[in-house]
């Protein structure tokens, strides 16, 4: 019978909340993670043993039982262990080569724990005497063994997997997903493989966790249900009405605290120092977070108002449009961190006019995301003889990331606007590179306050001027 959900009097040992049944007539090999495991360095423990043993069931003809394994589990509880023995095991234990992918929220955090846990985990043991070479190249990072297989971390576009063919796919953090471009690439990767895999693993997401939800939601039913085909689903997860600051919940839910990976002082340390309940139920309880983190504090963010701010001197000009655009906003700063929303309206037919006036009076150029939806505006303004300077996605990149410095470190004084609170209130972070974004996506906020305040504040305060023409002749 599958472990489905349980309620607060069932809570007694750390076992899954909803678990896919083992199916005993199946042979596994689960024992042999657990041999590599032991080799390098971190026997599997009870929690992970189970998890491999029911996820690598074969079938009479050898192949696997699940083509995918979806697995949720609270931080700390050994995850990154159990999916390096997982990778490894494909890589050494299979009768012909293999091609290896490890994924996670970003190609740059899938390289980091590539180079910072799984590589230096592999040099230490034993099995390091079956690789053959390590690239380290940035975008080219893998490890390739003897065998001729292949370990190797990708970003989570769909981009990533074109043109390769894999035999083992690891979407990690998959809460941080926005989409399903990562299983859209790696599925196809997988298509000519019979024996392949896809493991989706995490820690529990909130609302805009799009990708990972609808897999819990599934692999919920499937395991209520007993079902023992299609995807193998494991949910370490305390009721949504468990007592989070009851040591029992802990020990019932956490795995890692249960088996002694780590121990209650660690987390009563987290649930002391964590700012909100909600969030410290997600990490280490496994419970999905109804509501979202506010990426800008909002006691820091009122702080920064000041209805006496005025932005003076050598002024800085920023426009930013909608997606849907229907609205725009110009934002003015200046060198000391003054910022104004002086113009937010609906549709956009008054920006060019707006623009010029603003050019001609203070002789000053407006900043734009070139590659914005403002970006289509250019032409429009240079032909009403406004001096635009575009900003490419790396520059925008970094004025979201010091926007959001000058507001922790309270260094933005901002004249008191509605709309940009707004914006603010309700922002959330697109990942992008190793970067972030303002996320537009939620069309019902209106962003363009916050990027128009975004781009001057950062053309003000920490753009430098294009260097002046040099000659070089004597």
């Amino acid at each position: 019978m599958p472990t489905t959900a349980l309620s607060k009097n069932c809570l007694q040992t750390s076992k899954p909340r909803y678990a896919t049944p083992r199916t005993e007539s199946r042979p596994s090999r689960g024992s042999e993670v657990e041999a590599v495991a032991t080799l390098l360095g971190k026997p599997l423990l009870p929690w992970q043993q189970h998890v491999v043993d029911v996820a690598l069931e074969t079938l009479p003809n050898g192949l696997p039982a699940y083509r995918s394994v979806v697995l949720q589990v609270p931080r700390q509880a050994g995850k990154t262990s159990l999916m390096l023995a997982v990778m490894m095991h494909r890589a050494l234990y299979m009768s012909t080569p293999q091609q290896i992918a490890y994924t996670a929220q970003t190609g740059h955090h899938a390289r980091k724990k590539w180079r910072i846990d799984y590589l230096p985990a592999v040099k230490r043991s034993p099995l390091w005497a079956a690789v053959d070479r390590v690239a380290l190249a940035s975008g080219l990072e893998a490890i390739e063994f003897k065998n001729s297989s292949r370990l190797e971390p990708l970003a989570q576009t769909a981009s990533s997997f074109h043109g390769r063919t894999l035999d083992l796919a690891v979407l990690d953090e998959a809460r941080w997903y926005t989409d399903n471009a990562a299983e859209a690439g790696a599925l196809p990767a997988m298509a000519t493989r019979p024996d392949a895999q896809l493991w989706i693993v995490s820690a529990a997401g909130n609302v805009e966790s799009q990708f990972l939800w609808p897999k819990v939601e599934q692999g919920r039913a499937a395991a209520e249900e007993g079902q023992n085909r299609g995807v193998c689903f494991f949910e370490w997860s305390a009721p949504d009405d468990a007592d989070i600051d009851d040591p029992a919940v802990w020990r019932a839910t956490h795995p890692g605290l249960a088996e002694g990976l780590i121990t209650e002082n660690t987390i009563d340390h987290a649930r002391t120092t964590t700012k909100s309940r909600d969030e410290f139920a997600q990490e280490w309880l496994g419970v999905w977070s109804k509501g979202i983190e506010t990426v800008i504090d909002p006691a820091k963010w009122q702080q920064a108002q000041d209805r006496k701010c005025a932005p003076d001197g050598e002024l800085s000009f920023a426009l930013d449009v909608a997606l849907d655009r229907s609205s725009a906003s110009i934002a003015v700063a200046d060198p000391t961190g003054r910022l104004e929303i002086i113009e937010h309206r609906e549709d956009i037919g008054w920006v060019a006019q707006r623009c010029q006036q603003i050019a001609r009076r203070y002789r000053r150029p407006v900043i734009v995301d070139a590659y914005g939806p403002a970006g289509t505006l250019l032409e429009p303004l240079v032909a009403v003889g406004v001096e635009v300077i575009k900003y490419p996605t790396r520059d925008v990149t970094t004025a979201c990331g010091l926007f959001f410095d000058a507001v922790n470190g309270k260094t933005l004084r901002v004249h008191p606007s509605e709309p940009l609170d707004i914006a603010v209130a309700g922002v959330r972070k697109r990942m992008l590179g190793a970067g972030w974004l303002w996320d537009r996506v939620r069309v019902e906020i209106d962003m363009t306050p916050l990027y128009a305040a975004t781009l001057a504040h950062h053309h003000a305060v920490h753009k430098k001027p294009d260097p002046k023409p040099r000659s070089f002749v004597l």
